[in-house]
């Protein structure tokens, strides 16, 4: 096997680890592109190329990461991760473990941890790494990765999201608050919400928001049923689609042209938080991007007329 045909073989195992650690798809794109140069450069094939390519990206990753929470220090408002509609690598036996540890929520605590314990989290509770190709990714001893994993593993558990654990309820859920949000029916909305329920959403500064944050059931339900009505009546699109391996949706002009994605956990059969993230530099991978401003003038004249 060539080394390409080796590299595009993992290809979907390095953007996981590097998207992961780092929570934009454009810097995992990057780290996994950088990863191949230095692939193709190696004098000698390593003797495990997932091994050696797993190190390279990991240690790319943290490098990045290190330079980008100086940056998302100073970002303006709430910070998501840059939504992700499909996870490239799969492995079936841990469908559902791969798709909560890619969640908004996971990959929200795992912010909270140094670069170096969240690629060893990675590694060892996301990917099953042992601890010596921990030890060669992040260039620490075996010993002092397991410590790292033991810290991080603490900070973790204290707020790890605790999903419903069947996949079809939790969709089934979702498509009937989605069914109540295009309609604008608020009590339909209201009774899918956990009594503290949080509406959060993330502009960076480039898009229209009313506010970052709503709380509680009832602010949450009437602020959706509220904008939804008029963004309808303009031709705006509400479309269910998995955000980051939970059930969501996305929502389109009425040319097709993508204003936000919108991610639901649910916990304990009601929906407990709602992130959307409508900065525009978060969503060019995903496709066109829609103009809010644009939609929000169009919404307002509906919402008049």
């Amino acid at each position: 096997m060539s080394r390409v045909d080796e590299f595009e073989d993992l290809r979907p195992l390095l953007f996981s680890i590097a998207y992961r650690i780092l929570g934009s798809v454009g810097e995992a794109e990057d780290a996994v592109q950088e990863t191949w140069l230095r692939y193709a450069n190696a004098p000698t094939p390593p003797a495990s190329p997932k091994a050696f390519l797993s190190a390279v990206v990991t240690r790319i990753a943290i490098d990045v990461l290190r330079s980008a929470r100086v940056r998302r220090e100073a970002y303006v408002g709430p910070w998501f991760p840059e939504p992700l509609l499909t996870d490239p690598y799969e492995d079936p036996e841990r469908a559902a473990e791969l798709a909560d540890s890619v969640s908004m929520a996971a990959l929200l605590l795992l912010e909270r941890l140094t670069p170096l314990e969240r690629a060893v989290f990675v590694l060892r509770e996301v990917f099953a790494f042992d601890f010596g190709e921990i030890a060669a990714a992040v260039g620490r001893s075996e010993a002092a990765c397991r410590q790292l994993a033991v810290r991080a593993r603490r900070h973790m558990d204290a707020g790890r999201p605790r999903f419903d654990a069947d996949r079809h309820e939790r969709q089934q859920l979702a498509s009937r608050f989605l069914d109540a949000f295009r309609d604008g029916d608020l009590g339909g909305i209201r009774s899918l919400l956990s009594a503290d329920a949080q509406l959060v959403s993330d502009a960076g500064g480039k898009s229209p928001q009313w506010r970052p944050e709503f709380h509680g059931a009832a602010a949450v339900a009437k602020v959706l049923a509220t904008l939804v009505t008029p963004f309808v009546r303009i031709g705006g699109i509400v479309e269910a689609h998995e955000v980051n391996g939970q059930p969501g949706a996305i929502l389109r002009d009425r040319e097709g042209r993508i204003l936000n994605t919108m991610a639901l956990d649910i916990v304990d059969g009601q929906i407990q938080a709602i992130r959307v993230v409508h900065n525009p530099d978060k969503l060019a991978h995903l496709g066109p991007v829609g103009d809010n401003w644009a939609v929000l003038r169009e919404t307002n004249a509906a919402r008049g007329s």
